[in-house]
């Protein structure tokens, strides 16, 4: 799995719509987060209620079917931006130049297509639970306490709409890369290797520490 990679910006269109999709991104992560923090706390109450008065949490799968797809896919497109995915390091690693770029915009090309195709599987899903004429304008609801199931439905296509967004950018980004033969380009993530990577965590433990001591 690749560590978080540097992504260039200046002032140039690709990279002002990178920066303005990162905040959304990350915005999306910080959900996700609270999502897992959610979790958390909810299993604690489910656990402490049962063993000190036998009284757990009511519903507490069906809070767990809400948050699932936050937690799993909310901040997928922040770590296809930062590169932190996992990746065939062995084989990008030993790429350069032109023959690198074609390799990263052939394979975001390919993701795009399946995340296309996900995308309409998701939304159509999500429009069979979804009724504007029904209560809580859910057909569907949760079996334990009857939560309306669409929102976490809903959360799918959302944040593949996002991931493919951010694909648009890199395509872009990769492809005018491989057209001008560019050493960095701008709004991708760019290949480290394992010298490099381990030279930016020494640098940031160190300026960590520095921090720390002052």
């Amino acid at each position: 799995m690749a560590g978080a990679s540097p992504v260039l910006e200046d002032g140039s269109l690709l990279s002002r719509l990178d920066r303005g999709l990162l905040g959304l991104e990350r915005l999306m992560a910080l959900v996700a987060g609270l999502a897992i923090f959610s979790l958390m706390l909810l299993a604690v109450r489910s656990v402490g209620g049962r063993v000190t008065l036998n009284a757990p949490l009511s519903g507490y799968v069906d809070w767990i079917m809400q948050l699932m797809p936050v937690i799993a896919i909310f901040a997928v497109s922040y770590a296809q931006r930062d590169g932190t995915h996992i990746r065939m390091d062995i084989l990008v690693s030993r790429l350069g130049g032109r023959a690198l770029w074609l390799f990263e915009l052939v394979s975001v090309l390919l993701i795009f297509v399946l995340v296309a195709f996900l995308f309409w599987g998701s939304w159509a899903h999500f429009l069979r639970s979804f009724d504007m004429g029904a209560p809580l304008w859910s057909r569907d609801s949760t079996i334990d306490i009857g939560l309306p199931i669409w929102p976490a439905k809903l959360v799918v296509p959302v944040a593949l709409a996002v991931l493919g967004a951010r694909l648009l950018i890199q395509v872009y980004g990769y492809g005018r890369a491989f057209i001008r033969g560019d050493e960095a380009p701008v709004a991708v993530p760019l290949v480290l290797s394992a010298s490099e990577i381990a030279a930016a965590e020494a640098r940031a433990l160190e300026a960590g520490g520095r921090d720390g001591s002052d």
